[in-house]
């Protein structure tokens, strides 16, 4: 059982979240802290000049939206909301705030993957906790 789990989300069209959340919710003890945290890609200076003013913004509370609404689902859990490289800033995040599981959604590796890595496999690599992969 643990007491400090996060649970990185992604909104992809191909990745289902409620396998861990449902998994964040049996492996928690009863005051277990469960942290919802969604990494926003930093888009490039060339793309952003073509978006609304207001858009970053706006994206950034719909997804905080979200997460309230899944972490709410949950005991003690809150939804957080960074910017960043996702890999990198999903253990940048659990350095500092110590959860003893991190609990990572993957997909069907691809070749893209093979030369490049996904996200789950980074956080797998460098993570200085217990980590349990979702497919």
């Amino acid at each position: 059982m643990y007491r400090n789990i996060l649970v990185p989300i992604s909104f992809d069209a191909d990745r289902d979240t409620s396998g861990p959340l449902k998994l964040a919710q049996m492996l928690a003890t009863p005051d277990a802290r469960i942290t919802l945290l969604h990494v926003v890609e930093h888009i490039p200076g060339y793309a952003i000049s073509y978006m609304p003013d207001d858009y970053l913004k706006a994206a950034r509370e719909a997804i905080q939206e979200q997460l309230s609404e899944m972490a709410a689902t949950l005991p003690n859990a809150e939804g957080i909301v960074i910017e960043g490289h996702s890999g990198r800033s999903i253990l940048d995040w659990s350095e500092q705030n110590s959860p003893d599981l991190i609990i990572i959604a993957s997909h069907r590796p691809g070749m893209q993957d093979l030369l490049l890595g996904s996200t789950a496999a980074q956080v797998v690599r460098h993570a200085n906790c217990a980590v349990h992969v979702v497919r």
